[in-house]
């Protein structure tokens, strides 16, 4: 269907798969297309009030820049990798990225806010033809058992790009302004094209694998329970994300905004660091570590009532625990689907990007209907539900073996 990762040994094999070292140039180009992704979905979480002020809307309002962008990724995915899965892998990417620069230098100038969530959707729809590409890219040019470490390259750049995103933002915007930071995220995602133009072989597309309709691949044991723990533990993480600088300064802590984001952004890379060089053998285990800390580290957020040192605590818990996520669900998906594991993560990237959408937009009624307090408590109810899911998914979705 797309040419997303697959444990098919035969899907792996390819030209450049002769080499014996990794092509770490060319696995630098996805990173940089994961990370510049993700990037520049979250980048406006740590502008909201600046940006609320020129665009004349409220924080919960300007909220949904993320919200939509997310949700356009989500609807994008699967149509957009189905309509250009017979072209070269090098053009898809430079179109995907030259649509992310252009709509980021737009969203700059913008001061309407209309005009500013259309910039956003057509973003999203980039990173829609950039996220199902990057799995199966990166197998295909890595030499024959070695795509697992290739695949992991080319995926680390959207953990790492969450974790940073709003720091990175914070940081420019303190600099010069909210507009400062998305001239630097065009100017990055430009010089990432020139990386992937020069670096980057230009592989074939390959015709969309009909053997697996969707409604199939859902009936998979196992696949439906990760998506539900996948989508709670998402729509979580980004309730308390998207409105973090809102939050902080409802506890009397915008001061130290920059390094509390700083520590999760820490934390969140170690967390790759850590969790990559373990998850092929204690998959289940660290997935069930990753709920449960994360939820630990909300509920501490949540008792911490302005005590500094405990948010540090409780969001170097949260930074920790989200690092690696989406890694262990898209690990979890492919060892639960094997042959449709191509299909299943087409799904999955659908399911991560629509929960961004879904955390964006009920933090904003929460905000706005009950308080900010509240994103705290919905986003602990949501990580239970996670944690009770993976828990239970003993014999499918995260065996004991994993």
């Amino acid at each position: 269907m797309t040419d997303t990762v697959t444990t098919s040994p035969t899907s792996l094999v390819s030209a450049p798969a002769q080499q014996h070292r990794l092509p770490t140039k060319a696995l630098l180009g996805l990173f940089l297309a994961g990370f510049i992704s993700i990037l520049t979905e979250c980048l406006p979480a740590g502008l909201l009030p600046e940006m609320s002020e020129t665009l004349g809307t409220s924080v919960s309002l300007t909220g949904q820049t993320v919200t939509l962008y997310a949700l356009a990724t989500a609807l994008g995915a699967i149509p957009l990798a189905r309509a250009t899965a017979t072209w070269r892998r090098k053009q898809v990417l430079q179109v995907a990225l030259a649509v992310v620069a252009v709509t980021n230098a737009l969203t700059a100038l913008s001061s309407d806010y209309a005009l500013t969530m259309v910039l956003r959707f057509v973003a999203g729809l980039g990173t829609g033809l950039i996220w199902p590409l990057l799995g199966g890219y990166a197998a295909r040019l890595a030499p024959q058992g070695r795509q697992g470490r290739a695949i992991a390259i080319a995926l680390a750049g959207t953990p790492i790009g969450l974790a940073l995103g709003i720091p990175l933002g914070t940081l420019l915007s303190h600099l010069g302004g909210w507009e400062l930071a998305f001239y630097a995220a065009a100017a990055l995602t430009a010089l990432s094209i020139a990386w992937v133009l020069v670096a980057v072989p230009n592989l074939p597309g390959r015709p969309v694998d009909s053997r697996f309709k969707i409604s199939q691949v859902l009936a998979i044991p196992g696949l439906r329970p990760i998506l539900f723990a996948l989508a709670t533990y998402m729509v979580a993480h980004n309730l308390l994300y998207t409105y973090i600088t809102d939050l902080l300064a409802h506890e009397g802590m915008a001061g130290q905004t920059g390094w509390i984001l700083f520590t999760f952004g820490a934390t969140s890379v170690l967390s790759v660091l850590v969790v990559g060089a373990h998850i092929d053998q204690h998959l289940r285990r660290l997935m069930v570590s990753s709920t449960v800390l994360f939820g630990a580290g909300v509920l501490v957020l949540g008792e911490a009532s302005g005590t500094l040192i405990l948010v540090y605590v409780a969001v170097a818990a949260w930074g920790f625990a989200f690092g690696s996520s989406p890694s262990l669900f898209v690990g979890a998906a492919i060892n639960a689907t094997r042959d449709a594991a191509d299909v299943a993560q087409s799904i999955t990237i659908t399911v991560f990007s629509a929960s961004i959408a879904v955390g964006g937009f009920l933090g904003g009624l929460l905000i706005a209907g009950l308080g900010t307090t509240w994103l705290i408590w919905a986003a602990l109810a949501l990580l239970i539900a996670a944690a009770a899911t993976v828990l239970g998914g003993k014999r499918y979705a995260f065996p004991r073996n994993g």
